[in-house]
């Protein structure tokens, strides 16, 4: 199975195109960084695809177990300190949940095939055609 996405930087600085399979995006960088702050950054759409994930993947998991969790949020942060630099979650739901079904759910959470590649168990293959 093949799956992707399709980016096109274009004449305007750092403003890019994106087309995953019938769905477009775009891409830039803030104003302090030369672009022209016409659509979230290239981060901004990584943290974005984490919390996607792991809600849906928790979202998943949750129905199977027959679990009422209501609405899922989950905040991805970006945090620099001195010199390193990391990702934060912070998972909410909206319903009640016991003490064993976070410490499950949190388990869960790490399952996510997004958060599972950027924590570097999938390989990167480059080349230019």
């Amino acid at each position: 199975m093949k799956t992707g996405s399709s980016v096109t930087l274009l004449e305007k600085k750092y403003l890019a195109e994106a087309k995953m399979r019938n769905h477009f995006a775009v891409i830039d960088e803030p104003i302090p960084s030369g672009g022209g702050d016409t659509g979230p950054t290239p981060v901004e759409y990584l943290l974005t695809a984490i919390g996607g994930c792991v809600s849906i993947t928790l979202r998943m998991y949750a129905e199977r177990k027959g679990w009422d969790v209501g609405k899922i949020r989950v905040n991805v942060f970006q945090i620099k300190e001195d010199d390193k630099t990391y990702l934060s979650e912070e998972i909410s739901f909206e319903k009640e949940v016991s003490e064993e079904q976070r410490k499950r759910l949190l388990v869960i959470a790490g399952k996510c095939p997004v958060a599972k590649m950027v924590k570097g168990e999938t390989l990167i293959e480059t080349k230019i055609i």
